[in-house]
């Protein structure tokens, strides 16, 4: 049976001008992509998205505005379900205290995830794994391009 599977994303930027980025293993496989995940039954994108923070990195986030939804066909990776996924720009209410990393995929023992900051002028599309989370940064980057002439 195919199905849908909506999941819901934050594009944090600090105030140094970098990207949150969460490194992951789930079903054999090591990824990067965007905080954020699932959208549970019942459940709004923004609260998802809410909800999604509070279990990854314990914050709390301001959704200032929707940046992209998956506009082509995207199988997923762990089964056969289309993915559609829906990107916000988000801000942390409070600083965030989780512990980062530098280095992509460096996990803690006790956990299969680990955060990272990308500087903005450093990113490529190759820093995150899935073809959407791609889109967006190549989006990004022509964003950052565009201000910058």
């Amino acid at each position: 049976m195919s199905y849908f599977n909506v999941r819901v994303y934050g594009l944090l930027i600090n105030a140094d001008n970098q990207l949150l980025v969460s490194d992951e293993q789930s079903g054999g496989r090591s990824f990067s992509k965007f905080p954020g995940g699932g959208l549970e039954y019942g459940e709004g994108l923004i609260d998802a998205l809410k909800r999604e923070f509070m279990e990854e990195c314990n914050a709390e986030i301001e959704v200032l505005s929707h940046f992209y939804t998956t506009d082509f066909y995207e199988k997923s990776s762990f089964n056969d379900s289309q993915i559609i996924s829906i990107y916000y720009l988000v801000r942390e209410v409070d600083t965030l205290t989780m512990k980062f990393k530098t280095e992509a995929l460096d996990f803690d023992p006790e956990t299969l995830q680990s955060f990272r900051w990308i500087d903005l002028n450093e990113l490529k599309e190759s820093d995150v794994t899935f073809k959407t989370d791609q889109t967006v940064v190549n989006m990004l980057l022509s964003l950052i391009a565009e201000s910058a002439d």
